[in-house]
């Protein structure tokens, strides 16, 4: 016999879809969603809908809700220095942080012969585009420390190896396999600083 009402038990179910939201914590959001005033439960179920219309920037792939991001038109960041994230997640840590003035790249993935994703597969075609219209430019690879993070840092150095492109990397006093977007502000800052030039 089912403990709860129907509609609660689709409630829960679908908390339970997110990250680290496990039987007790989607019971707890359920009942308390119950609780909220019914004109912010609707607003709530447009802003999760809403959600659905933001998409990548045509400029460096983070997320927007406008043809190009914020940080793209934003004139007093350094153009010419990309910060090369896998996901969008990784650009939200590093303005957390707020020291880096710069701008992004995001590949939306990581290179992965195992599950079938080559360089075609991910945002790379246009990174090249634009790092050709600069002069001086710089890419900071802060990408995890993984084979497929390896590897596509691997990838990006062979294509730009002939280019005036200075590549570097973040510092690793980060752990190994550690998620750009679980690291703390300070830990950002210091590999940002401290970050090393790939060698030859």
């Amino acid at each position: 016999m089912a403990i709860y009402p129907k509609l609660i038990e689709e409630t829960m179910e679908f908390y339970k879809q997110l990250p680290g939201i496990g039987e007790k914590n989607a019971e707890r959001l359920a009942l308390a969603t119950m609780a909220i005033d019914e004109d912010v439960i609707n607003d709530f179920a447009s802003s999760i809908v809403n959600l659905k219309s933001l998409h990548s920037c045509s400029i460096c792939g983070h997320l927007t809700d406008e043809d190009v991001c914020n940080i793209c038109r934003d004139d007093s960041r350094e153009q010419n220095v990309i910060c090369v994230t896998e996901d969008s997640k990784s650009v939200f840590t590093f303005e957390k942080s707020g020291h880096f003035n710069g701008v992004y790249h995001v590949l939306n993935g990581l290179i992965s012969p195992i599950d079938d994703i080559s360089p075609e597969d991910i945002n790379i075609a246009s990174l090249v585009s634009r790092v050709k219209e600069m002069e001086n430019p710089e890419l900071i690879l802060s990408l995890k420390s993984s084979i497929e993070g390896e590897t596509t840092m691997l990838y990006l150095k062979k294509i730009f190896e002939n280019s005036n492109v200075t590549i570097s990397r973040l510092s690793y006093g980060i752990p190994m396999g550690a998620d750009i977007d679980y690291l703390d502000p300070v830990t950002i800052d210091k590999a940002l600083v401290d970050r090393k030039k790939i060698s030859e």
